[in-house]
This record gives C-alpha cells, structure tokens and sequence, in this order.
C-alpha cells in the first residue's frame, strides 16, 4: 500500500539527512551536510545553525542541548546561544573522512558512520559513542546507513548502502555488539540502495532507498509491507515524531541530480511528513 507524503519544510538541501525529532522540545531537528547546517522550525519559523565543516547526525542531551557528529567530533550544542563543546574527536586526524548517519541507543550511547567526503571504498567504519569514549565497531564502511535499534533493544541495523544490504547484530552487556551480525535485508536483486532507517513502536523497519523516491517498510521477516512514496528521488533518512509520534519525517537530497532533473522535480531537497502511518518510538537520550 503506497501512502502520500507532503512537505513539512520547502527549503532545499543538497544532501538532507539525520532528522530526529525531540521528545522534550517537541520539535524536528535535520541536517544538510554538505550545506553545514542544522535545520528546524521554531512557532512555525525556519531556523538554522551553521557550521564551519560537515554535520549529519544528532541525538538529545537535554530541552537544552543536542550531541552533533561533524567531520571531526562530537559535539555539544547549546541550542539558545549556538555555542559547541568538543565531547569527543572523531576521525580528525583523516581530512578524508566526514561523519554520515547516527542515532542514539537505548543505553544511551551514540552509533555513528564515518565515510570517505567523496565516498572512497572502505575509508569509513561504524563507531559508538558511550560513557565518553568513542569505540569503532565495524569496519571497512563505504557509505554507513540503516542504523536504528529494535524496540527490546535487542537488536540493532546497520547498512553500507554500496553492498545493498541491512546487516543486523545482537546487542549485549551495556548495549555493544554481541557476535557477529548477519543479513537482515538484501536488496541487490532489487539494486536498491538502503539509507537512512528508524525502528516503530511495534517493530517495523522504515527504510529510506536513495534513488527510489520511497521509504519502505519492512517486518521482522524481512518481507515488504509497504511503501510511502515521495515527490523526491533521493530519499535519505525517516524519524517518527509529532502528536503521538504518529509522523513519518523524511529528509531527502539534489546531491547528484542534474539542473534538469531539479527543474522537473523541483521537491528534491526538502523535507516531508506523513501523517498517521505508524507510532514511532522515542528516540533515546544521549547520556554524555
């Protein structure tokens, strides 16, 4: 069944990506990273930070702070005055390297990927964040993606969109990884490229597929439920939120499409909603 999507912000990003909405705030946060910039809608109005280098990801500290992954580090972000606090480097010594998708666990740790800025094979790798120190979890990544945690917290989804496949690992003691993880979903007979993903309340997984203007959602099994189609191509990254957290937001990029093809799609960038397609969960706080 293939559900509308309408725009919840019409300004364009290059590359749209790390929405997540605030429990406490009530309010969606997202990133255009190749723009260095933080997004939102503060009483109905746009507002933005920016920064001096790429930010893609962010999980909620407090009403007061969000943790940002940049190009180097993580950081606290002061969200009245702008201000930032370095947590944690990561990957700074490699100029290479940039920060890619995130979302805070059920422990509350940060899951992190870093990827090569012009997406080099295997310069990137997965990392967590967790009591103050960052651990790498996997690697060699191209393109990191998918990562989201079951509802239990039993189990946590991860791509490299480059492979077209979801990998799932078990989580154990304090939230790290536990055995080797395994296919969840494999997309290569389809060529979709899996992006950005969230769990629901009820366990089903919402996948963003770059390029295929849709994010899908899939059980348990692996099977397709559904589709939630978007006036955009590149589909980047979905967050449940709003009253009930009853919303599907989904960011999406012009990163890679022609003036042309922007002309004819003029929607590629912005950022949609969805009304009443499922309950999401909360996200988890970040315990810095």
């Amino acid at each position: 069944m293939t559900r509308p999507a309408a725009v919840f912000d019409p300004r364009p990003c290059t590359l749209g990506e790390g929405p997540l909405w605030h429990p406490g705030r009530g309010q969606l946060f997202w990133f255009d990273i190749t723009g260095n910039r933080l997004l939102t809608r503060e009483a109905g109005a746009p507002r933005h930070w920016d920064f001096p280098g790429n930010v893609s990801a962010a999980g909620w500290i407090d009403e007061t702070a969000l943790l940002v992954a940049s190009e180097t580090g993580l950081l606290r972000l002061d969200l009245a005055s702008g201000a930032t606090e370095l947590l944690a480097p990561l990957e700074a010594e490699d100029p290479r390297t940039r920060s890619n998708d995130g979302r805070a666990d059920p422990w509350g740790g940060f899951w992190i990927g870093t990827m090569g800025k012009a997406a080099e094979p295997g310069l990137g790798a997965i990392w967590r964040y967790f009591r103050g120190e960052v651990r790498r979890l996997f690697a060699p990544v191209t393109i990191p993606n998918a990562i989201a945690f079951a509802p239990d917290g039993s189990f946590a989804t991860f791509a490299d969109t480059t492979s077209g496949r979801v990998m799932r690992t078990r989580l154990g003691r304090d939230g790290w990884p536990a055995g080797e993880a395994e296919v969840f979903l494999d997309l290569r007979a389809e060529r979709l490229n899996p992006d950005g993903a969230v769990f629901d309340a009820d366990g089903t997984f919402w996948l963003a597929e770059w390029g295929a203007a849709r994010v899908s959602a899939y059980g348990p099994d692996g099977r397709r439920l559904g589709t939630l189609a978007l006036p955009a191509r590149h589909s980047s990254c979905p967050a449940f939120g709003g009253d009930g957290l009853a919303t599907l937001f989904c960011t999406s990029a012009r990163q890679g499409l022609t003036e042309a093809e922007i002309a004819a799609q003029p929607l590629n960038g912005q950022t949609f909603a969805a009304e009443g397609v499922a309950r999401g969960q909360p996200e988890h706080q970040v315990l810095p």
